[in-house]
């Protein structure tokens, strides 16, 4: 059976589902406008996680763990509080740059490559909706019974396919043009991505 028309539709959902707004997409963006390295690492990261998800999904567990109300709440929960926390620490740092009156770019703070890595790696591996989004795209598109290399093609997919995305954000946005326009409006944008970061975190705790 040919299995190449679903794997370019499941190719372009997972593109779009990248290229949609959300904690991603915050994550990277805000570490890459201090630095292209820690942007990067943040994107990896929440690439192994996307991987592992996927990888999930494809033996079912994604649904799995949808029907186990106290797990997926569990995860969802601590995924709100950790957007939370990383969007409060980006609010009191634009508050305490505006009251020294810091504007330089160079004085944004930057990680390890490790601990960069593992800021997107908790970004992307609290998110369960991730899961469900993988388990009830596969179920969609791929039929009962393919065989092992569909899947593992499936997972390489979207493992290309957000690394890409989201190293190309963190190299457009880490560009000197870019972080020079972000030097002149540091702290407003800190402080709106601060502000997008906790409201994501509140909408995913309320949301079902």
């Amino acid at each position: 059976m040919d299995y190449i028309p679903q794997l370019l539709a499941l190719s372009g959902i997972v593109l779009l589902a990248c290229a949609s707004p959300g904690p991603d997409f915050v994550a990277v963006t805000s570490h890459a406008l201090s630095e292209r390295r820690s942007g990067v690492f943040v994107g990896l990261g929440i690439t192994c996680a996307v991987a592992l998800w996927a990888s999930l999904a494809v033996f079912g567990f994604g649904l799995l763990i949808q029907q186990f109300f106290w797990l997926y709440e569990s995860i969802r929960l601590a995924g709100a509080a950790y957007l939370i926390y990383l969007g409060a620490r980006m609010l009191m740092a634009a508050l305490r740059a505006q009251a020294k009156g810091q504007d330089d770019v160079a004085q944004a703070p930057c990680v390890s490559p490790k601990q960069a890595w593992s800021r997107g790696f908790i970004v992307g591996i609290t998110n369960p909706k991730t899961a469900t989004f993988f388990a009830t795209l596969f179920v969609t598109l791929l039929p009962v019974g393919a065989p092992l290399w569909v899947y593992a093609a499936v997972v390489a997919v979207v493992v290309c396919i957000t690394a890409t995305w989201l190293c190309l954000l963190a190299s457009f946005f880490s560009v000197a043009i870019v972080r020079t326009a972000y030097a002149r409006i540091r702290r407003p944008v800190d402080a709106l991505m601060g502000a997008a970061l906790v409201g994501l975190g509140i909408r995913m705790a309320t949301s079902r």
